[in-house]
């Protein structure tokens, strides 16, 4: 038996095309003539290369090849979402984006061809921007034959939606409900808000200030591993250092946790179930069957993320064990009680809202499991990127270590003090912050109507992604989008822009709780590695950047180093 696909062959009018005494009714899979399942026959759609365009309320196309043979992924998925919808929680009505007169609209026919497109092979983000450029304020993506998303990358609409109390995309964010539970990242509406206030107190400055100590402790232990490299001209891999580095300064930070991670060798098991967990929890949004609990639980890709999970749960559940036992001392109660400042976990263990009721152990996990992951990995993209911005930019490497020796003098600590004393390296910061955001874009669904500036509305019921990495990128709002430019973040430059053209830790009620702990760590990084150490771009490196949850390099982040020579510097 042969399979020859080119059977199916579709000729320029978009007719059907007998081949070898065929005729057109020689297939009919789904039946022919006037009653044909489903929907009358549809001449196949051209595929554009990009966005479609809009013209007279319709859409048009551009002239770009067709490819000449029909996706059998496209027939398969129109098959199953017409006839399993109840198994796919992503099935929903989104007819009514015909209706909208900004939205170029692509039909569900053309779900697989769009979905193709993004290929996680590091052009992704990028074939988004372009569509940007020819879009400036939204335009939809389609995952799968009936999942549309409206894609903001403009901060004006990101405003309308971010300042809003529209909760958390269900479908989004359910895929990582088995892993991190309903905590702060996923929950929504009372449960949301009684956690976010009863976690507040975690990051107020008094509980921040002890930690830039830890931080700097387990940075010096990162840059301590890195004298082997800095005596050679060899590239080396930035990210895995860095991870390590942050889980060691959250744990110390957060949970009052010492361990060796960053010097026991070996791959740490938590870090690879974690990237496990993105890279799959990721897989299986854009997998149109995965979408189906049933389907996921059954496939081995279901059988890895729950082997993952139980890694990563093994962890944090170790973490709350090691304290709880801690805190039945009385000695050490009372010590955790009355000291100065409490850290995040204690804060979770003693919290009480207005009925005095505290966190279930269900929830506390929960909590332990997103802040875990959020407060390290999303960090660790964060300062990868920043070093190697500032290895391919050496004249702004150069001013943040003039400003840094000129803090830190003789140290080779930081202190909390220091923090708002290094002003032109914040800017680099946020420049990196601008052009690699640890996570790229948030979803909502609406459930009401909502107006935009200009008067256009979006209906309830649509799921909406935020794209933090176009907005960052769109040239419409940033002048040279892709140079690296950190005189963007002066005050008098700042103050030209809206509040939502910036958003690495997104907007509105519903930001980044643990931001002033990232930047803090971020600051805090930068200035011990460049007054220890000179960055060198490595010439033959080019970052292939993927959304995973966080931003992810598909080759990784490679840098050289070399060791700075201090009497160069304070004779400068």
């Amino acid at each position: 038996m042969m399979v020859l696909p080119h059977r199916f062959v579709y000729s320029s009018s978009h007719e059907c095309k007998p081949t070898d005494g065929q005729n057109c009714t020689s297939f009919f899979t789904f039946s022919s003539g006037e009653q044909t399942r489903g929907r009358p026959r549809q001449p196949p759609p051209e595929v554009t290369s990009g966005a479609p365009s809009i013209s007279s309320g319709r859409v048009v196309t551009s002239n770009a090849a067709y490819p000449q043979a029909i996706s059998i992924t496209s027939i398969l998925h129109q098959h199953i979402s017409c006839h399993f919808s109840p198994l796919f929680p992503s099935c929903s009505n989104q007819s009514a984006l015909t209706t909208l007169p900004f939205v170029p609209w692509l039909p569900p026919s053309l779900a697989a061809n769009a979905t193709a497109q993004f290929k996680q092979d590091g052009t992704d983000l990028f074939k988004a921007v372009e569509w940007g450029k020819q879009y400036p304020y939204a335009f939809p993506i389609w995952f799968g034959p009936s999942l549309c998303f409206l894609n903001i990358n403009h901060p004006d609409y990101a405003k309308t939606i971010l300042t809003s109390t529209e909760p958390k995309d269900d479908f989004v964010y359910r895929f990582l409900q088995t892993w991190i539970g309903d905590g702060l990242l996923v929950s929504k509406g009372q449960k949301w808000f009684r956690h976010r206030r009863l976690l507040t107190p975690g990051f107020h400055y008094d509980v921040l200030k002890p930690y830039v100590q830890l931080m700097s402790q387990s940075a010096k232990t990162m840059l301590d591993k890195w004298e082997s490299y800095a005596h050679t001209d060899k590239t080396f891999e930035l990210f895995e250092h860095v991870s390590l580095m942050t889980l060691d300064t959250i744990l110390q930070c957060a949970f009052s946790c010492k361990t060796n991670c960053q010097t026991e060798g070996g791959n740490n098991a938590y870090i690879k179930a974690v990237y496990e967990l993105s890279d799959l929890a990721n897989f299986r949004f854009r997998t149109f069957p995965y979408h189906s609990d049933l389907i996921f639980y059954l496939s081995p890709h279901g059988y890895r993320y729950r082997n993952a999970c139980k890694v990563a749960h093994a962890h944090t559940e170790n973490v709350i064990k090691k304290r709880k036992e801690a805190l039945t001392e009385e000695t050490e109660l009372g010590r955790t009680q009355a000291k100065r400042y409490q850290d995040f976990l204690d804060i979770l263990l003693f919290a009480r809202d207005e009925n005095q009721q505290g966190l279930s152990d269900e929830d506390l996990r929960a909590e332990v499991d997103t802040f875990m992951f959020e407060g390290h990995d999303t960090t660790a993209s964060g300062i990868s990127f920043l070093l190697y911005c500032l290895a391919c930019h050496p004249e702004h490497q150069n001013i943040c270590r003039e400003e840094i020796l000129q803090v830190l003098g003789g140290r080779d600590t930081m202190e909390w003090e220091d923090l708002s004393k290094i002003p032109y390296t914040t800017m680099c910061i946020k420049e990196a912050l601008r052009l690699y955001p640890p996570v790229p874009g948030v979803a909502r669904k609406t459930t009401k109507q909502y107006t935009f500036f200009d008067g256009r509305t979006l209906p309830a019921g649509f799921h909406v992604a935020v794209s933090v990495f176009g907005i960052h990128r769109n040239p419409v709002v940033w002048e040279n989008p892709n140079v690296f430019d950190p005189l963007r973040f002066l005050p008098e430059n700042v103050s030209k822009r809206s509040p939502h053209a910036f958003v690495p830790f997104s907007a509105g009620p519903r930001n980044c709780i643990g931001q002033t702990f990232a930047m803090n760590e971020m600051k805090v990084v930068t200035a011990l590695t460049l007054k220890r150490y000179q960055l060198i771009e490595d010439l033959h490196f080019q970052p292939k950047m993927v959304a995973r949850l966080i931003l992810r390099s598909l080759n990784g982040v490679h840098i050289k180093i070399r060791p700075v020579d201090p009497q160069v510097w304070e004779k400068s």
